[in-house]
């Protein structure tokens, strides 16, 4: 089955395993000393160290008859003992599960897909079963042989709209490419808090990376000062009135959170976006952030495709409660 390449949120899980199995092993001279978890790597390399390490804290290995709760404990040449291996969420992460999904384009090279607002993409801690990821290999079993399923771009759980998802490993190098030299059209339409300041028509240009204070969200950040990419979104404003503002966002980069790190950058954070500053309004309590519009040229065929996404109702019934017209524009 495939795995998730290295860009992937999740670690790669090494560790497949169904069912539980027990297995009995032994400490020779040549690990006498050593600490119970790397002793196990070495008796047990099928397995990755930390997959054991999890067992051992989970009272699943046996020494001279004793559980033992620490992967630091010094083993002894001459010992026996057991093991447990069972299966983990990790293990059992990249399976099948069907779900439906909504398609508005497919063909035998790729398919694009309107995700709802709550769907995670990939497994990840938290995670680990019920994500797109999981349904593609549901839905088409050539999606077992690509990597990550064939997914080339991602959308944040609560963020709703489109994505293209390869059905064949050509296809997918190509669409990686033609996003990495910007010849797939990404737009979003985006709810931010406030009366919309400045131009309505503007460019940010703001590079992106981990936030220093902390690290479980993103910023824009000095490149001189800290480590993040280069990033640059477009925006145009749709209508906007004292409480808020409907913008359309066009991505010129595709870097972690870019639209609701830039539009909190500017003022303006995304309404449902506490992450980013913003707070739930309007009934909508989720960010208000939706991938509407995808355009590209087939890889394969050359084929122009436009694709759209009406607004969720979420979204819509938030503009509409601040009396924002999202058909403007």
């Amino acid at each position: 089955m495939a795995q998730p390449g290295p860009d992937a949120e999740a670690d790669e899980p090494s560790d497949h395993l169904d069912e539980s199995e027990r297995r009995a092993f032994f400490i020779p001279k040549a690990l006498h000393g050593r600490r119970l978890d790397r002793a196990l790597a070495q008796l047990i390399p099928e397995f990755s160290r930390s997959y054991l390490q999890q067992l051992v804290e989970e009272g699943a290995v046996q020494l001279q008859g004793r559980a033992i709760r620490k992967s630091a404990t010094a083993v002894q040449a001459g010992q026996t003992g057991e093991i447990e291996l069972r299966p983990t969420p990790q293990s059992q992460a990249f399976r099948p599960e069907a779900m439906p999904l909504q398609v508005v384009h497919e063909d035998e090279h790729l398919v694009v897909i309107d995700k709802p607002a709550g769907l995670v993409v990939h497994p990840a801690p938290g995670h680990w079963s019920g994500t797109l990821l999981n349904g593609l290999l549901a839905r088409d079993a050539r999606a077992a042989t690509l990597p990550r399923a064939g997914i080339v771009h991602r959308l944040d759980r609560d963020t709703s709209g489109l994505m293209v998802v390869a059905r064949t490993r050509q296809t997918m190098d190509a669409l990686v490419r033609m996003i990495a030299a910007r010849e797939v059209s990404r737009q979003y339409l985006a709810m931010g808090h406030r009366a919309w300041s400045g131009p309505a028509s503007r460019s940010v240009e703001g590079a992106i990376g981990r936030d220093p204070r902390n690290r479980l969200r993103m910023a824009v950040v000095d490149l001189a000062q800290h480590p993040g990419k280069p990033a640059r979104t477009r925006f145009e404003l749709l209508d906007g009135h004292d409480r808020g503002c409907l913008v359309r966002c066009t991505l010129d980069t595709g870097r972690t959170h870019q639209i609701r790190v830039h539009m909190a950058s500017i003022g303006h954070p995304l309404v449902g976006d506490e992450t980013y500053g913003g707070a739930p309004a309007a009934g909508l309590h989720r960010q208000a952030l939706h991938a509407f519009r995808l355009a590209f040229a087939h890889p394969m065929t050359g084929q122009a495709l436009d694709l759209r996404s009406a607004l969720p109702s979420d979204i819509a019934d938030a503009a509409r409660a601040w009396g924002l017209d999202y058909n403007r524009g």
